[in-house]
């Protein structure tokens, strides 16, 4: 995520897609005590102070505000996680999309060189029975040969 604008949104400017998270209010004073003091007597017994209603309304409207707070933060973070499996598991297809078709034009080019080998491989066999045959041609062109020269040169 990039940086907070005034109120408090934050973008995701690579998806175009905007994710808001709320900004926790950080004044509000929090339900946990800082410093507990010791509710005791003298004699070892805990003195319990009177329960006042407008204490415990305002403390249960604390702990609301604490709540809604954390459960605000909650869907931000479960939608920014979404937002980037989303992105990912996009990412892995367009990955895996693209490996296959890989995969299929090695298949066919190695398809296409066997081909062509086993057709050469024919070629070779057609060109063993030609040399031999040269062969034979060059023994009877030599023969000839010297039998001309020895007809040439009588005297």
């Amino acid at each position: 995520m990039e940086g907070s604008s005034s109120t408090g949104d934050q973008r995701d400017k690579s998806t175009e897609e905007e994710v808001i998270i709320r900004e926790v209010d950080t004044d509000q004073p929090s339900t946990c005590p800082e410093n507990e003091l010791d509710d005791r007597e003298l004699d070892g017994s805990e003195s319990k102070p009177p329960l006042n209603k407008s204490d415990i309304l305002k403390a249960v409207e604390v702990v609301e505000r604490d709540s809604r707070a954390i459960a605000d933060s909650f869907s931000s973070l479960f939608a920014s996680l979404r937002l980037a499996l989303s992105e990912v598991t996009s990412g892995s297809v367009d990955h895996m999309r693209c490996f296959g078709d890989a995969t299929g034009r090695i298949q066919e080019s190695a398809l296409d060189a066997a081909t062509k080998g086993n057709r050469l491989n024919e070629e070779m066999k057609g060109m063993e029975s030609l040399a031999t045959q040269l062969k034979v041609l060059r023994r009877n062109v030599d023969a000839l040969d010297t039998a001309v020269n020895k007809l040439v040169r009588l005297p």
